[in-house]
């Protein structure tokens, strides 16, 4: 993988991470670091899936792969949240 592939990747994976951020209701105490990390997980899993369902490469933007991404980035980000919480008060 080339540097422009990572720098891609990082990328991507913050925009996916503040969008699934953003799609949970409420404030989420977690570091921005874990939802970058969050989000570039979110990215990679739902492009597998994405793949897998025979939606990743159309023509244009990739809406359903988009959808799936960030359902997953938001996920994350809602059990990741919850988790921390607990784990910080103990």
């Amino acid at each position: 993988m080339e540097i422009t592939g990572i720098i891609s990747g990082l990328i991507i994976g913050i925009v996916i991470g503040a969008l699934g951020r953003l799609v949970v209701p409420g404030r989420q105490r977690i570091p921005i670091w874990l939802t970058i990390l969050i989000g570039v997980v979110a990215a990679l899993i739902g492009t597998a899936i994405a793949a897998a369902l025979g939606v990743a490469d159309t023509g244009g933007i990739d809406w359903i792969e988009l959808v799936i991404q960030v359902a997953l980035a938001a996920l994350g980000v809602s059990l990741t949240a919850g988790l921390y919480v607990k784990r910080r008060r103990e």
